[in-house]
């Protein structure tokens, strides 16, 4: 009980919440939903409980005939105002008012998006509730807040029904109790049936709609038709058609019986044997009159209506309230390392960068033990060592993606944290392994926006293609370097190799005027002479910076400045190439290593072995 009392008192928090906030961004919207929602329940009480009492009152008592015209001609102008209002509502007020809502709203959790640190991205909770915030949110929260008016005026409305067939005959009131019965008893059990239903079906869902996605997706195509896994999509299929078959009759019965008992509750009841009573007192026992049997007939249906509506929208906040719980969430949520944090100028003048003591978990899984290193201005410093020694943490904890769970991370002698933290990052021109290309020219995707004068950016452009290796295979495709890649919105964008793509990611650091640069494997999609060209290439023109990079492999690291050798977290070996060479431990055995296997494919390829 305790736990149902919360979950209800965070439902209205939330919708407040959601109220609030669409009031801040467009005021406009909430008061038009209110006041359409408001003379909609008008409309029906005034129908049912003084326009068909006085009609046929003026009836039965001989009014004049130009009386009634003239009182029936004044409703008929209200209701006509209030179709052109609601027409006018509908086609342009609620179409501009979304469009600014959207706008706004988005605006928001854009901002807020770009924000959050990049940990939110991966913390799989967050995330959901990240993607479910966003998803239609404009519309979202309009329903919402449309959905908290019908609550209050639907609530209004139930109890001036009530009133009203209280004073036309007091014993009809009794039969408001059906719908009541019907909505909030069956309605409300059969929704939970629903709800354990489709959380049944789930699983089965699930699959069903992994397997139609599959069936379309490219990627799987290849295997699809070169393989028998077709066989093992149409098996798992088969049996969660079934599954949701076997869920279905499972709860068949006991809510179609319910939904018997919610529609007899909810229409047949109020309406058979409402009519029956008034039927029965106006003309055996002579007890009410025509005009008040038309209005206990007239309520009878509005009130039915009235009460469905009101319990839909009691439905749909608790319902609403979860996207807002997400959204608010979302909103609300307090950045551990907020990208506008407004810090010290660290200038542009790199005199050291120091790792002291720094450990590192993610996950409560260990990365980084005590790490101690530290980095000269204008050096070249490489990270080596295998797959999960934290050689790419390091890059990530050095850019502020990640705060060190101990120790500090200082540049020149100031610990990172007290920065700017954009003006710090913008010292770093970064090319990572895991690269990710956009919609847009290969000039876009090089310079990312970047403030560079119209006139100088394709010549900034050129030259850091020509760095990268990709400028000729550039100038090859049909509009060069105003040519789209992808073809997510345009049927002749590029679509170029792996390789390809990741010489424009390291472009991108070439491009970018900054004292540090970083390259994270930037060659792992190259072949051998292409991955010596570009480390060529990067030690040319990196001369000016401080340079760190990391690479798999380590004849590409024999003319750094300083090496440091990771294992399990920890700086294993340190020194430059040749003293590492020297003192014979891991580096020299992993170097040499990679050389025998680099003279053994160089000897397949003379004897022809290799195509």
């Amino acid at each position: 009980m305790k736990n149902n009392e919360k979950k209800k008192v965070s439902a209205v928090k939330n919708n407040i919440y959601a109220l609030k906030l669409l009031w801040k961004i467009c005021p406009n919207v909430v008061f038009h939903k209110a006041f359409s929602i408001l003379i909609d329940y008008g409309e029906w009480l005034f129908y049912s409980a003084f326009f068909m009492r006085y009609v046929i009152n003026a009836l039965q008592e001989g009014k004049p005939f130009s009386t009634m015209i003239v009182f029936i001609g004044i409703t008929v102008a209200i209701f006509a105002s209030k179709t052109l209002y609601k027409n006018y509502l509908n086609g342009k007020v609620i179409p501009l008012a979304s469009a600014s809502v959207n706008k706004d709203l988005y605006q928001i959790l854009f901002r807020k998006s770009r924000n959050v640190e990049l940990e939110c991205f991966e913390n799989a909770d967050f995330y959901d509730k990240y993607t479910l915030a966003m998803k239609n949110a404009d519309t979202q929260l309009i329903k919402t807040v449309e959905t908290i008016f019908g609550v209050v005026f639907g609530a209004i409305a139930s109890v001036c029904a009530f009133i009203f067939m209280f004073q036309v005959d007091k014993l009809s009131v009794a039969f408001i109790l059906l719908p009541i019965i019907g909505n909030f008893v069956f309605r409300r059990i059969n929704s939970g049936i629903d709800y354990k239903r489709n959380k049944d079906m789930a699983p089965y869902n699930r699959r069903i709609d992994y397997i139609n996605r599959v069936m379309y997706l490219k990627e799987y195509a290849k295997e699809i038709r070169l393989t028998k896994v077709f066989n093992l999509l149409k098996r798992q299929y088969r049996e969660s058609i079934g599954g949701v078959a076997d869920v279905t009759k499972k709860y068949v019965w006991k809510s179609a019986s319910l939904h018997w008992l919610y529609v007899m509750f909810t229409f047949t009841f109020i309406f058979e044997g409402l009519l029956i009573y008034g039927a029965f007192r106006t003309l055996v026992s002579n007890s009410m009159s025509l005009a008040q049997l038309a209005v206990i007939t007239s309520m009878m249906v509005s009130t039915t209506w009235i009460l469905i509506g009101f319990t839909d929208s009691v439905t749909n906040c608790f319902k609403n309230g979860l996207f807002v719980d997400y959204l608010r969430t979302f909103l609300e949520y307090e950045e551990k390392i907020p990208e506008d944090y407004n810090g010290a100028d660290p200038g542009t003048e790199i005199q050291s960068i120091e790792f002291r003591n720094v450990s590192f978990s993610y996950k409560d899984v260990q990365v980084l033990s005590n790490l101690n290193m530290k980095l000269e201005g204008k050096k070249t410093y490489a990270l080596v060592g295998h797959n999960g020694a934290g050689k790419s943490t390091i890059i990530k904890l050095l850019l502020r993606f990640y705060d060190p769970s101990k120790g500090e991370i200082l540049l020149n002698g100031r610990n990172i944290k007290e920065y700017n933290l954009q003006k710090y990052r913008s010292l770093f021109a970064t090319a990572f392994q895991d690269n990710r290309m956009f919609s847009m020219t290969v000039v876009d995707n090089v310079i990312l926006g970047e403030d560079i004068p119209q006139k100088k950016r394709k010549a900034v452009v050129k030259e850091a293609l020509e760095l990268s290796g990709v400028y000729e295979k550039i100038m090859t495709l049909p509009k060069g370097m105003d040519t789209i890649l992808t073809r997510e919105f345009d049927d002749e964008g590029a679509v170029l190799s792996g390789g390809e793509f990741q010489k424009i990611e390291v472009a991108r650091a070439f491009a970018r005027n900054c004292p540090v640069k970083v390259f994270d494997e930037p060659s792992s999609a190259l072949d051998p002479i292409a991955e010596y060209k570009l480390f060529d290439n990067i030690l040319k023109a990196c001369k000016e910076n401080t340079l760190l990079f990391i690479s798999h492999r380590l004849s590409s690291v024999q003319n750094a400045d300083y090496v440091f050798l990771l294992e399990n977290g920890k700086v294993k070996e340190e020194g430059t190439h040749r003293s590492l060479m020297k003192k014979k431990g891991l580096y020299a055995d992993m170097y040499q290593k990679q050389a025998e296997n680099y003279l053994a494919d160089s000897r397949k390829q003379k004897e022809g072995i290799w195509a």
